[in-house]
């Protein structure tokens, strides 16, 4: 399916938060006509209303792709709406956190294809990263183009089953505010040794993000860039025995955090 077969038959974007509004952007610089999507959303942004496209208007019958980007809590009124347009025909994508495949197959019928993403928030900035994993009748069509149009917010990844999403959102999806938490503790750790506190933000905040970017462009991994920046008995050294101590630092505590947030989204998975 592409851009043709979607302008033809139509888009459907139902709820238009940040993330669905950084996705409709990407999809409305890849190409997708304006005119044909169609976005429900309650409280429309001046921003949306600018774009084009068609809002809280009647919807096609069978649009090519329903993508459901409405919180959680909100599903089980929103999802409904659209019940008339499973059973095969449209295809249907999810970056709700939380809701199950089998939820969907349940409302809009087990023949629809359906298929379940986990974006983060950096697709804000068109730098997030989205893994993906479609139900029995997600053909590999569909999921050529699940990741055609995920892509406009950065990476995407396949997943083998949707028992990977909640370790997928423990790393990737809460991850981002594993990071912001580690610029604010550098920043904070700065002004204890002497530095202003706007200055130490800024150097925080700038050293994260360009050593990212490295670990994303340079061809060695990063266990090898860590080394390059270490020198035998040096301030890097000194730091890095007490972030790598094996039952105190890094190692030890970032894995009970992303166990932590994964077995809490296997909690929320069961209701």
């Amino acid at each position: 399916m592409d851009n043709s077969e979607i302008a033809r038959r139509g888009l459907v974007l139902l709820g238009c938060g940040k993330m669905g509004s950084a996705l409709l952007a990407g999809w409305l610089k890849g190409g997708i006509p304006a005119g044909s999507v169609h976005v429900i959303d309650p409280n429309p942004s001046d921003w949306l209303r600018a774009q084009g496209v068609q809002i809280n208007a009647a919807l096609p019958k069978a649009p090519a792709v329903v993508l459901v980007a409405v919180k959680p809590q909100m599903m089980g009124e929103a999802l409904p709406v659209l019940a008339a347009m499973g059973g095969g025909n449209t295809l249907f994508v999810s970056i709700a956190a939380g809701t199950q495949i089998a939820h969907f197959e349940a409302v809009l019928g087990a023949a629809t294809p359906i298929i379940r993403t986990m974006p983060n928030t950096p697709a804000a900035v068109g730098r997030g990263i989205t893994a993906l994993i479609g139900n029995a009748h997600a053909t590999p069509a569909h999921m050529d183009t699940a990741e055609a149009l995920m892509a406009a917010v950065g990476q995407v990844v396949r997943l083998d089953s949707e028992a990977q999403i909640d370790a997928v959102t423990a790393v990737s999806g809460s991850g981002p505010a594993y990071v912001f938490h580690l610029i604010e503790t550098l920043a904070a750790a700065g002004a204890a040794e002497g530095l202003a506190p706007d200055l130490a933000m800024a150097l925080a905040k700038a050293t994260v993000a360009g050593a990212g970017a490295l670990a994303m462009e340079a061809t060695e991994d990063p266990a090898q860039l860590r080394v390059n920046v270490t020198s035998p008995k040096g301030t890097t050294e000194a730091a890095l025995k007490v972030l790598m101590d094996p039952e105190a630092g890094f190692p030890a505590l970032l894995q009970r955090a992303v166990h932590a947030a994964a077995e809490r989204g296997r909690e929320l998975a069961r209701g």
